[in-house]
């Protein structure tokens, strides 16, 4: 009678343990995915403002289509790349095409005391800053993830419950560089 008891016991208890893992493993599954989506909202709120950034520019440098048109090129891309390596490798792209654009627009001190184009840059700022953090906050939670499903005693059921490792949000090869920027 005491053996049932004790074996009753520990199966409640490793069912327990199971259902409280698993729903961890779920909870932190979903906080990955809500720091992506953040990734992708500040990604989508900059591609947004970079329209608007274009068109001012574009009124004082009409002769400059070609760098304006390398913003427009790599913002499409950025909306069509899947997935943290394709995004950062796009996002990359764009950053130099807007760095660019910024050299023409230095060209043109007129540009530079436009309100629109001070407002644009200030918002333009400001979300460069918004994605940094959410990278940040995105890769601290795969960090996170990834550790805790290769942990024991997760590490002994995360993968037959389909919880496999995340992807960090990673800089693009050459990121570390300043782009050139020549005309």
């Amino acid at each position: 009678m005491k053996g049932w008891m004790i074996a009753v016991v520990v199966v409640v208890l490793v069912v327990v343990m199971g259902v409280s893992g698993y729903n961890g493993l779920v909870q932190m599954n979903e906080n990955v995915n809500g720091k992506w989506a953040q990734v992708e909202n500040q990604l989508q709120r900059r591609a947004d403002l970079i329209p608007n950034l274009v068109s001012t520019v574009k009124g004082y440098a009409t002769h400059e289509q070609q760098a304006i048109q390398a913003v427009a090129d790599a913002r499409a891309k950025l909306g069509g790349a899947q997935g943290p390596a394709a995004k950062g490798q796009a996002d990359a792209e764009l950053g130099g095409a807007l760095s660019r654009l910024l050299v023409i627009a230095e060209n043109y001190p007129n540009l530079k005391a436009d309100a629109n184009f001070r407002a644009l840059m200030d918002e333009l700022s400001g979300t460069e800053n918004r994605i940094a953090v959410a990278r940040k906050d995105y890769n601290d939670a795969v960090q996170g993830f990834n550790a805790n499903i290769q942990s024991f005693p997760t590490v002994i059921y995360s993968r037959m419950l389909g919880f496999g490792p995340k992807e960090y949000f990673k800089a693009t090869e050459g990121a570390q560089q300043v782009p050139q920027v020549k005309f």
